[in-house]
Protein backbone atom coordinates (compact mmCIF):
# COMPACT_ATOMS: atom_id res chain seq x y z
CA UNK A 1 0.00 0.00 0.00
CA UNK A 2 1.48 3.47 -1.17
CA UNK A 3 1.93 5.74 1.59
CA UNK A 4 -0.78 7.78 3.02
CA UNK A 5 0.33 10.73 4.67
CA UNK A 6 -3.33 12.15 4.73
CA UNK A 7 -4.47 9.34 6.77
CA UNK A 8 -3.03 9.77 11.03
CA UNK A 9 -4.06 6.46 11.54
CA UNK A 10 -1.40 5.04 9.04
CA UNK A 11 1.52 7.67 9.12
CA UNK A 12 4.36 7.19 11.50
CA UNK A 13 6.11 10.26 13.46
CA UNK A 14 9.04 10.48 11.26
CA UNK A 15 6.16 11.94 8.46
CA UNK A 16 3.99 13.67 10.75
CA UNK A 17 6.54 15.42 12.57
CA UNK A 18 7.79 16.76 9.18
CA UNK A 19 4.22 17.44 7.86
CA UNK A 20 3.20 21.30 8.26
CA UNK A 21 -0.57 20.19 8.41
CA UNK A 22 -3.31 23.01 8.02
CA UNK A 23 -6.42 21.31 8.41
CA UNK A 24 -8.15 18.37 10.76
CA UNK A 25 -11.06 16.49 9.40
CA UNK A 26 -12.69 14.43 11.80
CA UNK A 27 -15.27 11.67 10.79
CA UNK A 28 -17.71 11.40 13.52
CA UNK A 29 -20.12 8.40 12.61
CA UNK A 30 -22.42 6.18 15.23
CA UNK A 31 -23.00 2.43 16.22
CA UNK A 32 -26.20 1.51 15.55
CA UNK A 33 -28.39 -1.13 13.95
CA UNK A 34 -29.19 -0.56 10.14
CA UNK A 35 -31.89 -2.90 9.18
CA UNK A 36 -31.07 -6.20 8.63
CA UNK A 37 -28.60 -6.07 5.71
CA UNK A 38 -26.59 -3.26 6.86
CA UNK A 39 -23.53 -3.70 9.64
CA UNK A 40 -23.97 -1.33 12.72
CA UNK A 41 -20.84 0.59 11.83
CA UNK A 42 -22.50 1.87 8.72
CA UNK A 43 -22.34 5.54 9.42
CA UNK A 44 -18.75 4.78 11.06
CA UNK A 45 -17.62 2.92 7.11
CA UNK A 46 -19.42 5.86 5.65
CA UNK A 47 -17.34 8.92 7.52
CA UNK A 48 -14.44 7.42 6.98
CA UNK A 49 -14.52 6.55 3.68
CA UNK A 50 -15.93 10.12 2.41
CA UNK A 51 -12.79 11.49 4.65
CA UNK A 52 -10.25 9.70 3.50
CA UNK A 53 -11.29 10.08 0.09
CA UNK A 54 -12.11 14.01 -0.26
CA UNK A 55 -8.64 14.38 1.83
CA UNK A 56 -6.91 12.21 -1.03
CA UNK A 57 -8.20 14.18 -3.83
CA UNK A 58 -7.67 18.10 -1.82
CA UNK A 59 -4.06 16.40 -0.91
CA UNK A 60 -3.49 16.19 -4.68
CA UNK A 61 -4.07 19.58 -4.80
CA UNK A 62 -1.48 20.39 -2.54
CA UNK A 63 -3.59 20.99 0.56
CA UNK A 64 -2.31 19.54 3.71
CA UNK A 65 -4.96 17.88 5.48
CA UNK A 66 -5.28 15.20 8.09
CA UNK A 67 -7.79 12.72 8.62
CA UNK A 68 -8.23 12.31 12.42
CA UNK A 69 -9.35 8.34 13.75
CA UNK A 70 -13.43 7.89 13.53
CA UNK A 71 -15.12 8.81 16.73
CA UNK A 72 -17.88 5.35 16.54
CA UNK A 73 -20.36 6.12 18.44
CA UNK A 74 -23.18 9.24 18.19
CA UNK A 75 -26.36 10.33 20.39
CA UNK A 76 -28.27 7.68 20.24
CA UNK A 77 -31.30 8.14 22.56
CA UNK A 78 -33.65 7.55 20.24
CA UNK A 79 -32.52 4.17 19.98
CA UNK A 80 -30.98 3.15 22.79
CA UNK A 81 -34.00 0.40 23.01
CA UNK A 82 -32.66 -1.15 20.55
CA UNK A 83 -29.97 -4.14 21.49
CA UNK A 84 -26.48 -2.53 21.42
CA UNK A 85 -27.14 0.78 20.00
CA UNK A 86 -24.34 2.58 21.69
CA UNK A 87 -25.42 6.20 22.89
CA UNK A 88 -23.01 9.09 22.87
CA UNK A 89 -24.77 12.15 24.90
CA UNK A 90 -24.17 15.71 23.66
CA UNK A 91 -22.39 16.82 26.51
CA UNK A 92 -19.74 14.04 26.21
CA UNK A 93 -19.61 14.83 22.61
CA UNK A 94 -19.02 18.06 23.86
CA UNK A 95 -15.58 16.64 26.19
CA UNK A 96 -14.62 14.76 23.29
CA UNK A 97 -13.92 17.64 20.89
CA UNK A 98 -13.14 20.24 23.14
CA UNK A 99 -9.84 17.77 23.95
CA UNK A 100 -9.99 17.15 20.18
CA UNK A 101 -9.51 20.94 19.46
CA UNK A 102 -6.96 21.42 22.35
CA UNK A 103 -4.90 19.09 21.61
CA UNK A 104 -4.44 20.53 17.76
CA UNK A 105 -4.64 24.27 18.76
CA UNK A 106 -1.45 23.37 21.58
CA UNK A 107 0.60 21.65 18.07
CA UNK A 108 -0.68 24.73 16.06
CA UNK A 109 -3.61 22.95 13.50
CA UNK A 110 -6.58 25.77 14.21
CA UNK A 111 -9.04 24.48 11.50
CA UNK A 112 -10.91 21.80 11.83
CA UNK A 113 -13.53 19.75 9.62
CA UNK A 114 -16.26 17.09 11.29
CA UNK A 115 -17.69 14.97 8.62
CA UNK A 116 -20.99 13.97 10.56
CA UNK A 117 -22.54 10.91 8.82
CA UNK A 118 -25.11 10.58 11.56
CA UNK A 119 -28.50 12.14 11.53
CA UNK A 120 -28.78 12.34 15.44
CA UNK A 121 -25.40 14.28 16.17
CA UNK A 122 -26.30 18.26 15.99
CA UNK A 123 -22.70 20.02 16.64
CA UNK A 124 -23.78 23.36 16.27
CA UNK A 125 -24.26 24.77 19.76
CA UNK A 126 -21.22 22.46 20.95
CA UNK A 127 -19.09 24.25 17.98
CA UNK A 128 -20.42 28.05 19.65
CA UNK A 129 -19.11 26.89 23.06
CA UNK A 130 -15.98 26.08 22.52
CA UNK A 131 -15.07 28.65 19.38
CA UNK A 132 -16.30 30.90 22.59
CA UNK A 133 -14.23 29.62 24.77
CA UNK A 134 -11.05 28.81 22.28
CA UNK A 135 -11.57 31.70 19.66
CA UNK A 136 -8.02 30.36 17.79
CA UNK A 137 -9.64 27.41 16.03
CA UNK A 138 -12.45 27.63 13.44
CA UNK A 139 -14.82 24.56 13.30
CA UNK A 140 -16.48 23.47 10.55
CA UNK A 141 -19.29 20.44 9.70
CA UNK A 142 -20.30 18.77 6.90
CA UNK A 143 -23.11 16.59 7.12
CA UNK A 144 -22.17 14.57 4.02
CA UNK A 145 -26.02 13.15 3.15
CA UNK A 146 -26.68 17.09 2.79
CA UNK A 147 -23.88 18.21 0.52
CA UNK A 148 -25.69 17.07 -2.78
CA UNK A 149 -29.21 17.00 -4.15
CA UNK A 150 -29.29 13.45 -3.15
CA UNK A 151 -32.90 12.60 -5.72
CA UNK A 152 -30.62 13.15 -8.25
CA UNK A 153 -29.18 10.17 -7.85
CA UNK A 154 -31.42 8.33 -5.81
CA UNK A 155 -35.05 7.11 -6.69
CA UNK A 156 -36.17 7.11 -2.89
CA UNK A 157 -32.76 8.25 -1.06
CA UNK A 158 -34.89 6.81 2.48
CA UNK A 159 -33.51 8.43 6.08
CA UNK A 160 -31.37 5.25 7.35
CA UNK A 161 -30.65 1.84 5.72
CA UNK A 162 -32.55 3.19 2.72
CA UNK A 163 -31.47 2.96 -1.25
CA UNK A 164 -28.90 5.82 -0.37
CA UNK A 165 -26.37 4.37 2.76
CA UNK A 166 -27.04 0.53 0.81
CA UNK A 167 -25.33 1.90 -2.38
CA UNK A 168 -22.78 3.41 -0.39
CA UNK A 169 -22.31 0.16 1.30
CA UNK A 170 -21.91 -1.88 -1.73
CA UNK A 171 -19.22 0.53 -3.18
CA UNK A 172 -17.39 0.85 0.77
CA UNK A 173 -17.84 -2.62 2.50
CA UNK A 174 -19.60 -4.99 -0.32
CA UNK A 175 -18.88 -8.01 1.77
CA UNK A 176 -20.51 -6.29 4.88
CA UNK A 177 -23.99 -6.46 2.79
CA UNK A 178 -26.55 -9.42 3.37
CA UNK A 179 -28.63 -9.84 0.27
CA UNK A 180 -31.47 -7.49 -0.24
CA UNK A 181 -33.93 -10.16 0.01
CA UNK A 182 -33.00 -10.39 3.75
CA UNK A 183 -33.65 -6.58 4.26
CA UNK A 184 -37.00 -5.40 5.75
CA UNK A 185 -39.28 -3.44 3.84
CA UNK A 186 -37.90 0.15 5.45
CA UNK A 187 -41.03 1.31 6.58
CA UNK A 188 -41.88 4.17 9.09
CA UNK A 189 -44.20 4.77 11.06
CA UNK A 190 -45.55 8.70 10.93
CA UNK A 191 -46.46 10.64 13.87
CA UNK A 192 -50.21 11.59 14.18
CA UNK A 193 -50.19 15.22 15.89
CA UNK A 194 -50.09 17.35 12.48
CA UNK A 195 -46.96 19.50 13.05
CA UNK A 196 -44.34 17.10 14.31
CA UNK A 197 -45.89 15.23 10.94
CA UNK A 198 -45.30 18.47 8.41
CA UNK A 199 -41.87 18.46 10.27
CA UNK A 200 -42.25 22.34 11.74
CA UNK A 201 -42.69 20.76 15.52
CA UNK A 202 -39.70 18.89 16.56
CA UNK A 203 -39.40 15.72 18.63
CA UNK A 204 -37.14 13.15 18.84
CA UNK A 205 -38.56 9.91 17.35
CA UNK A 206 -38.42 6.82 19.04
CA UNK A 207 -36.95 4.31 16.75
CA UNK A 208 -38.49 1.23 18.25
CA UNK A 209 -42.06 2.82 17.68
CA UNK A 210 -41.50 4.14 13.90
CA UNK A 211 -39.29 1.08 12.43
CA UNK A 212 -40.24 -3.00 12.59
CA UNK A 213 -36.70 -3.36 11.33
CA UNK A 214 -34.53 -0.32 12.71
CA UNK A 215 -34.87 0.74 8.76
CA UNK A 216 -36.66 4.22 7.05
CA UNK A 217 -36.76 3.72 3.62
CA UNK A 218 -36.66 1.01 0.80
CA UNK A 219 -33.16 -0.28 -0.05
CA UNK A 220 -34.45 -2.52 -3.05
CA UNK A 221 -33.35 -0.17 -5.75
CA UNK A 222 -29.89 0.16 -4.29
CA UNK A 223 -27.19 -0.10 -6.69
CA UNK A 224 -23.55 -0.37 -6.58
CA UNK A 225 -23.25 1.88 -9.80
CA UNK A 226 -25.40 5.10 -8.07
CA UNK A 227 -23.61 4.34 -4.97
CA UNK A 228 -19.79 4.77 -7.04
CA UNK A 229 -21.30 7.48 -8.98
CA UNK A 230 -22.64 9.67 -5.58
CA UNK A 231 -19.58 9.19 -3.84
CA UNK A 232 -17.27 9.95 -6.45
CA UNK A 233 -19.51 13.75 -6.94
CA UNK A 234 -19.80 13.69 -3.08
CA UNK A 235 -15.66 13.59 -2.15
CA UNK A 236 -15.33 16.02 -5.27
CA UNK A 237 -17.48 18.37 -3.52
CA UNK A 238 -16.30 17.81 -0.36
CA UNK A 239 -12.60 18.28 -1.90
CA UNK A 240 -13.07 21.43 -3.29
CA UNK A 241 -14.41 22.66 0.38
CA UNK A 242 -11.37 21.53 2.28
CA UNK A 243 -9.18 23.07 -0.71
CA UNK A 244 -10.27 26.38 -0.06
CA UNK A 245 -10.85 26.06 3.95
CA UNK A 246 -6.80 25.29 4.22
CA UNK A 247 -5.59 28.44 1.86
CA UNK A 248 -8.25 30.56 3.73
CA UNK A 249 -7.30 32.89 6.86
CA UNK A 250 -9.41 32.27 9.60
CA UNK A 251 -9.70 35.50 10.47
CA UNK A 252 -10.85 36.81 6.73
CA UNK A 253 -13.60 34.86 5.80
CA UNK A 254 -16.39 37.23 4.42
CA UNK A 255 -16.68 39.23 1.76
Amino acid sequence: MPDRPFILAESKWKTVKDTDYKVAILPWGATEAHNYHLPYATDNLQADYISIESARKAWEKGAKVVVLPCVPFGVNTGQIEIKLCINMNPSTQLAVLKDVTDSLCRQGIFKLVIINSHGGNNFRQLIREIQFHNPKILITVIDWYKALDNKKYFDEPGDHAGEMETSNMFVIAPELVAPLNEAGEGKEKKFNITGLREGWVWTERKWNKISEDTGVGSPQKATAEKGKLFLEDLTDNIAKFLVEFTECDINDIYE
